[in-house]
């Protein structure tokens, strides 16, 4: 469960194109930041995505990516061109093969490969149509597979492609436009496959093309339901329309960070983009592991990625590409891992949830103050490499301080009942330290 947002002019305050995600997955699928460079291959080699292969490229461009650590593919990610990609599982009444191109599989090739926003949507379906999309999706959610959208965004324009099978519809973007786990293209695309109106009647999805309509036809009603993405897909736009016109970082942030109220736990399905797992069976994969927000301009694109879960708890650090390899650190696996900082602020995380009004406020004056000194780095310039490293050092530094804080003054856990035995299970899973 994801959700992706984008904001182009005029309803952005200073021209620029901007897009933001929140990658919802497990609660102990981390997910690392991984900056790449671009590569040449002098000669024909093949490339091995998450389960299907396919011919190299003859160069790829850099990337940043941001992507759970089992899997080839990401879940979003930007590259040197400006060009930025997130993608949602969309659930639709067509199969899922067991085998093919994983959405995030897709959104990978189209960073590395294409350096426009039209370019990368003409990848993407092209490849849906000679290899198609399949393959486990889930961690430990075994047989969890489905179809994906995108949001495709350059500093020039922004694309919504949603996707069934070999089928697909797409947008261009006008001002705002966010998405969720739901079809959401309707009679309004700009483009549409060849086959999809011809598949739908002969499946009796519509009775004629006036009366075709891509989300209706294709879209599973119950799973999109379930998944609440149309309840999140609302909050995040009613977010960002309020400040139409004058759309800013701040805007996305606030957005991406958004409980509507709610307390982590609350809730049957996933009300909230920042989403907080629950033992509910619709909410075990609604765990905000990561999210990003990008800025992109011909002048140059600026990056903002967490390399956490909860972006409520953490902070945005920068990212610029062009330079040398900005570390993220210690790589996370399966398991916790004291030194990697996906892991360590899951910890902080996790013990946080236990009583989240009051075990959030021991920190949240500092965590304000220690985003507001990164985002200023650069002062009001592109920052150096160096500078976004130092952010990155920066915010691991600071987790174990936070994590001893509300280890000694913590009290009991204040959640419900099966709330907590759901938490106590994922901690022992995941290895967690004791006193979690």
């Amino acid at each position: 469960m994801c959700d992706t947002i984008v904001a182009v002019p005029p309803a952005t305050k200073d021209g620029g194109v901007w897009f933001g995600k929140n990658s919802d997955r497990e609660p102990g699928e981390a997910q690392i930041v991984e900056h790449l460079p671009a590569r040449r291959f002098s000669f024909p080699t093949k490339l091995q995505c998450t389960y299907a292969e396919l011919p190299q490229a003859a160069e790829t461009y850099e990337v940043v990516l941001s992507r759970p650590f089992w899997m080839w593919g990401a879940e979003m990610g930007a590259n040197s061109r400006g060009l930025a990609i997130g993608n949602e599982a969309v659930f639709t009444k067509l199969p899922v093969p067991k085998t093919g191109l994983t959405g995030m599989d897709l959104l990978r090739l189209a960073l590395e490969r294409t350096a426009t926003a039209r370019e990368a949507l003409d990848l993407i379906t092209r490849l849906i149509a000679e290899i198609g999309q399949g393959g486990l999706c889930g961690y430990r959610h075994k047989g969890f597979r489905y179809h994906n959208s995108f949001i495709i965004a350059d500093p020039t324009e922004a694309w919504v492609l949603e996707t069934a099978d070999k089928h697909w519809a797409a947008q261009r973007v006008r001002g705002v436009r966010t998405i969720s786990n739901v079809l959401t293209i309707g009679k309004d695309f700009d483009l549409i496959s060849d086959e999809a109106f011809a598949f739908a009647k002969a499946k009796g999805w519509c009775k004629s093309a006036n009366d075709f309509d891509f989300a209706k036809a294709f879209g599973d009603p119950f799973y999109s339901f379930t998944s609440g993405g149309d309840i999140r897909r609302a909050c995040t736009h009613r977010r960002l329309v309020l400040s139409d016109g004058k759309i800013g970082r701040a805007d996305f942030f606030s957005a991406l960070r958004d409980h509507v109220g709610h307390k982590p736990e609350q809730g049957l399905r996933l009300q909230m983009p920042c989403g907080h797992a629950s033992w509910l069976k619709s909410r075990q994969s609604g765990q905000t592991t990561a999210s990003m927000v990008s800025r992109l301009s011909a002048d140059g694109s600026l990056h903002w990625l967490t390399g956490t879960s909860s972006p409520c708890l953490s902070v945005f650090k920068p990212f610029v590409l062009g330079g040398e390899i900005i570390s993220t650190g210690a790589l996370a696996g399966e398991g916790y891992d004291a030194e990697s900082l996906w892991w360590q602020h899951e910890q902080f995380h996790r013990l946080t949830l236990g009583d989240y009004a009051r075990r959030r406020a021991m920190t949240e004056v500092e965590r304000r103050e220690l985003e507001a000194k990164l985002l200023s780095l650069g002062n009001g310039s592109m920052p150096t490499i160096a500078e976004c490293q130092q952010a990155w050092n920066e915010h691991q530094a600071i987790l174990p301080n936070w994590i001893n804080r509300i280890t000694r003054e913590a009290r009991r856990d204040r959640r419900w009942l099966l709330t907590r035995r759901y938490w106590q299970q994922q901690n022992q899973l995941d290895q967690m330290p004791n006193g979690i």
